[in-house]
């Protein structure tokens, strides 16, 4: 069985440093580089993180006073490795999705699986099965037996978990059309006069009575009168139950325009006449020849 990497990095000793520069290794440095390899798995990565240059973290890992942080160093790698190893089992079991364009254009997408990081991953997480002698070797008919039992049980896992998935983003997104339009229909209903209120409370009073009678399209009206007037009073109540209270004071206020200082309104098609503009003045007139009794 391969060794499994430690899930917890140990605490070490850092580094000692002979000058305490702003820029150098100080010892809440060197565990942020160590908890930043860690994540990332990089060194590169994590001394680009603590804003360090990767040469000098070698050069603590080499110093004869760096046993302490050389094995937090190995520790860390560990936990980059079971990283890499949770992503590439992500990828065998749920495949990675191809997009394919035509002149620029989505036209499908395709979601592909790596049979080889399969078999990599299933030799390495079980060698007890699929490799013996510590080396790989090909599926025999009952390996090929338990990968394709394992390839439909994946899949039917991964096409449950997206079901589950889409029906909950679909019921999100259901909510949020429903409350979007709830909310605009309080606010028609709140900006309705009492005139409208009324006529539209009539009016769904009477659809809900209609439909309680058993009215069908075609149907005489006298079949279902009187049962429809006698239910009305009923639902009426209901639906103006349902309502949002008025605001009675919105009612209440004067109508500025039927202030009587103001005054009266034009009759409808009236048109202001324009004033003529006032001609530039030409001037003294120069006498010709042209000109009368010259």
């Amino acid at each position: 069985m391969p060794k499994k990497p430690k899930t917890t990095l140990p605490a070490f000793t850092p580094v000692p440093r002979e000058k305490d520069r702003s820029n150098g290794w100080k010892p809440e440095v060197q565990r942020a580089f160590i908890e930043a390899l860690a994540e990332t798995g990089s060194v590169r990565a994590a001394c680009r993180r603590v804003g360090r240059a990767d040469h000098g973290a070698y050069l603590l890992r080499r110093h004869p006073e760096g046993a302490s942080f050389r094995a937090a160093w190995d520790a860390a790698l560990d936990l980059g490795i079971r990283r890499i190893e949770d992503a590439a089992m992500d990828r065998a079991l749920y495949g990675t999705e191809v997009i394919h364009l035509y002149h620029g254009e989505v036209t499908r997408t395709e979601r592909k699986y790596n049979e080889r990081l399969v078999m990599f991953m299933l030799r390495n997480r079980a060698p007890h099965r699929f490799a013996a002698g510590g080396g790989a070797k090909g599926l025999n008919a009952v390996g090929q037996m338990d990968m394709k039992r394992l390839k439909k049980q994946w899949r039917k896992e991964w096409e449950r978990e997206r079901f589950e998935q889409d029906r909950e983003e679909q019921d999100e997104t259901l909510e949020s059309i429903d409350a979007f339009l709830d909310t605009m229909r309080h606010n028609h209903l709140a900006n309705m006069s009492p005139g409208q209120r009324a006529l539209q409370i009539a009016a769904q009073a009477q659809e809900r009575a209609d439909k309680a009678a058993g009215w069908t399209p075609g149907m005489a009206y006298r079949e279902f009168a009187e049962e429809a007037a006698r239910l009305r009073p009923q639902f009426e109540a209901e639906v103006e139950a349902q309502w949002p209270p008025l605001e009675p004071w919105a009612w209440d206020e004067p109508d500025p325009l039927d202030d009587p200082d103001l005054p009266a309104l034009p009759p409808p098609g009236y048109k202001r006449k324009e004033e003529p503009k006032e001609q530039p003045d030409p001037g003294p007139k120069v006498r010709t020849l042209k000109d009368d009794g010259w």
